[in-house]
């Protein structure tokens, strides 16, 4: 997954690339559950790239209510500029632009597209990733999917902290209110 700058003798080229599912590995966060279509446009300024374009697949990735892995399709508009590696010097404390949010570094007349497709990916990435709204989670004491199931585990709990003052209150008597005392 390189795009070759070499082979860019224009100074805007088209690329469509179509890439199998298990061509970008991913760690735990999510898996890709289908095949990648990359369309971008490279525009060549000296010795910056600019890339435009768009990503379309689909991943998986586990709900963070019941675990379960469900399928998250996404087309992802992206709009890159790449530097040479040797323009990255690193040196001292710099403020970040907004322009340096959207800047990557190449190396040896190559940019990785994977590394692309994988910031994209994480980017798109729900921040609490349910596999449907109203999906009910698990049971907190026995673990059942309660999506697909029920449990007879007890839902009330009790703080055990506050379990000595239990005593203190009578069967069937309220408890007074605030306006009561």
């Amino acid at each position: 997954m390189i795009l070759d700058l070499s082979r860019i003798h224009g100074l805007r080229e088209h690329v469509e690339r179509l890439y199998r599912a298990p061509a970008l590995e991913t760690d735990d966060d999510f898996r890709v559950a289908s095949d990648i279509r990359l369309v971008f446009d490279v525009e060549r300024k000296d010795a910056r790239f600019r890339l435009t374009g768009r990503a379309e697949a689909t991943l998986e990735l586990p709900c963070s209510r019941c675990l379960e892995w469900y399928r998250l399709p996404v087309d992802l508009a992206f709009d890159l500029t790449y530097l040479p590696q040797a323009a990255n010097d690193g040196e001292g404390e710099v403020e970040v632009a907004e322009d340096d949010l959207e800047t990557g570094f190449y190396e040896d007349g190559q940019i990785d597209l994977a590394q692309l497709l994988r910031e994209q990916f994480y980017l798109a990435l729900p921040m609490k990733p349910l596999c449907a709204q109203d999906c009910r989670g698990l049971c907190p004491q026995c673990g059942t999917n309660l999506n697909t199931g029920s449990c007879t585990c007890q839902a009330a709990w009790e703080d055990p902290r506050l379990a000595p003052l239990k005593h203190l209150i009578t069967p069937g008597t309220e408890e007074p209110g605030p306006g009561d005392r």
